[in-house]
């Protein structure tokens, strides 16, 4: 299907949905790739991966760029030539970006029930208040949602999720929570922005403008 959904926020943000419906051959069409894209491309052995890489380059089009003004650093942070933020991801059947006047991250998960079992080596700060969830996969993605957009804003080594990325307690029907990167010498606030798409849940997040 064309673009899935689209999002805007504060700070000219914008945030575009992919649901991947399209065929590799029908992605291929419509969209001019760098030789950096095509190599990466090239080298990609499921199909699923290089659906969603294309797929990626549509969502890029209807933000108004192409691939030739997308390109990584050398940790991988994808940046973009007119020097606004990007931030990249992909799950499933599901890809987003988002693009913004300052440094943002973003995330898509599917919800299941797996990440009952891997929250020990990501919650930490959120231990107290997550005994009480009422659905614990729903909000469990939210919190890990928001704690893989900040390791994507920040892209720095040594990040953990569990002792420097802290999430506040929310409400899911808020749509909305803060939380902060404890990091050596940095203590920096975020919005954190979650939402239901079909079974899989988007965060994102933007600086908090308040300390």
């Amino acid at each position: 299907m064309p673009l899935f959904k689209s999002i805007n926020n504060r700070e000219n943000t914008q945030v575009y949905i992919w649901k991947i419906t399209e065929s590799e051959a029908y992605l291929r069409t419509g969209i001019e790739l760098s030789e950096n894209s095509k190599n990466r491309l090239f080298t990609m052995s499921s199909e699923l991966h290089r659906r969603g890489f294309l797929s990626i380059r549509h969502l890029l089009i209807h933000a108004g760029y192409t691939d030739l003004d997308l390109y990584y650093s050398e940790h991988g942070k994808p940046h973009l030539t007119d020097e606004k933020y990007i931030s990249i991801t992909h799950s499933f059947e599901f890809t987003a970006i988002i693009i913004s006047d300052v440094s943002i991250g973003i995330d898509i998960e599917k919800q299941r029930e797996k990440i009952m079992r891997i929250a020990p080596k990501f919650i930490g700060y959120e231990d107290e208040f997550i005994k009480s969830l009422e659905d614990p996969v729903k909000e469990l993605t939210v919190i890990w949602g928001a704690k893989e957009s900040m390791y994507k804003l920040y892209g720095k080594k040594g990040l953990g999720f569990k002792a420097h990325c802290l999430v506040a307690s929310f409400e899911m029907e808020d749509l909305s929570t803060v939380a902060r990167i404890v990091y050596e010498q940095d203590n920096l606030k975020f919005d954190v922005f979650f939402q239901e798409v079909e079974n899989f849940m988007l965060a994102y997040v933007i600086p908090s403008r308040n300390d």
